[in-house]
C-alpha cells in the first residue's frame, strides 16, 4: 500500500507514502495527490517510508507539482528517503521540488519558502 494516510497540520495536508511506488501503485498515489490538491491547501508529501520509486511514481509527483502551480497552490516533499533522493537527483528534480528534511522544517519554512 503506497498511500499510508492523509493528515492535517497547521492548515497543510500531509500525504504520507510508504513502500514501493511503482507502476502498480502510481495510480493510487496520483489520485491521492490530485484529490489533496483539490482542497486548495499546501500539500506536504512525506516520503520517509518510501523504499523504492520508479518513473511512474516520479511522473505522479511531477504531475501533482504542475497542477499545484497551475492552481497557485503548493506541493513540497518532506523527509525524502535516501533512495528516493538519489532518483530525484539523477533526474535533477531535486532542483524543481521544494524539499524539506522533516515536517518541522516544512512548517517553519512556511508556504512559498523554498527548502533544500
Amino acid at each position: 500500500m503506497a498511500v499510508a494516510g492523509i493528515t492535517e497540520s497547521e492548515g497543510r495536508l500531509i500525504l504520507a507514502l510508504e513502500g514501493e511506488i511503482d507502476l502498480e501503485q502510481a495510480g493510487a498515489v496520483r489520485r491521492a495527490l490530485l484529490d489533496a490538491l483539490k482542497k486548495g491547501r499546501t500539500v506536504l508529501v512525506d516520503l520517509s517510508q518510501v523504499t523504492y520509486i520508479d518513473s511512474s511514481g516520479i511522473a505522479s509527483l511531477v504531475e501533482a507539482l504542475q497542477v499545484a502551480k497551475k492552481q497557485k497552490s503548493e506541493l513540497a516533499l518532506v523527509a525524502v528517503s535516501q533512495r528516493v533522493r538519489r532518483v530525484l537527483e539523477l533526474a535533477r528534480l531535486d532542483k524543481v521540488f521544494q524539499i524539506h528534511p522533516d515536517l518541522a522544517a516544512a512548517t517553519a519554512a512556511g508556504a512559498g519558502s523554498p527548502g533544500n
